[in-house]
């Protein structure tokens, strides 16, 4: 249970005013149909980061005792300092296509492709590293991105405008950093 909660936790805080969460708020913007666009970025976040925790898992395989517990707590570290760094995106321009499946395919796609390579994304492969068991951090993780992501769509720009994502950027940064040293220097 330990896996699923720490990675709901550290996936959600990471994720507020993250380049996904903004995806969110301009496509709920864009297409006002949130139940193809939720839909959407559940299957992308479930099959990228079912992907990263099996790297993870298995990369738990090969390196062990205290070079895998070095490597994932100097990854967190990491992830606290890339956490206080604001992400961007440029708004889509154009018409699209908007059908329930043609908005589904579109928000499925992009998430999957914005998400590789995220934090939220290598914080769920070395959480799978941390905890070897797939099936929690996955689901943890993906929770943890649907919490932010769902209400982003609801609730639009309005959101945006109302958060303060400095400060959300600074207890991702501080919770990431407490995993890291928790992963260094806990017995």
């Amino acid at each position: 249970m330990e896996a699923f909660l720490i990675s709901t936790g550290l996936v959600s805080i990471a994720e507020i005013g993250d380049k996904t969460m903004l995806l969110s708020i301009v496509m709920a913007a864009t297409w006002r149909r949130p139940t193809p666009i939720i839909l959407g970025i559940l299957a992308a976040t479930l099959l990228n980061h079912a992907f990263a925790a099996l790297a993870g898992t298995v990369l738990a395989h090969f390196i062990t005792g205290d070079w895998m517990r070095w490597i994932v707590g100097v990854a967190f570290l990491g992830f606290a300092a890339w956490a206080l760094i604001p992400d961007t995106l440029d708004e889509q321009k154009g018409e699209v296509q908007r059908g329930f499946w043609a908005i589904f395919w579109t928000t499925a796609s992009a998430f999957f492709l914005i998400e590789m390579g995220d934090k939220t994304q290598v914080a769920t492969a070395m959480l799978a590293a941390r905890f070897e068991n797939l099936p929690l951090v996955v689901a943890g993780s993906t929770l943890g991105m649907m919490l932010v992501n769902g209400p982003a769509v609801l609730l639009g720009e309005t959101a945006a405008k109302k958060l303060p994502l400095k400060w959300i950027r600074l207890a991702a940064a501080v919770g990431f950093a407490a995993t890291g040293l928790w992963i260094l220097f806990a017995p």
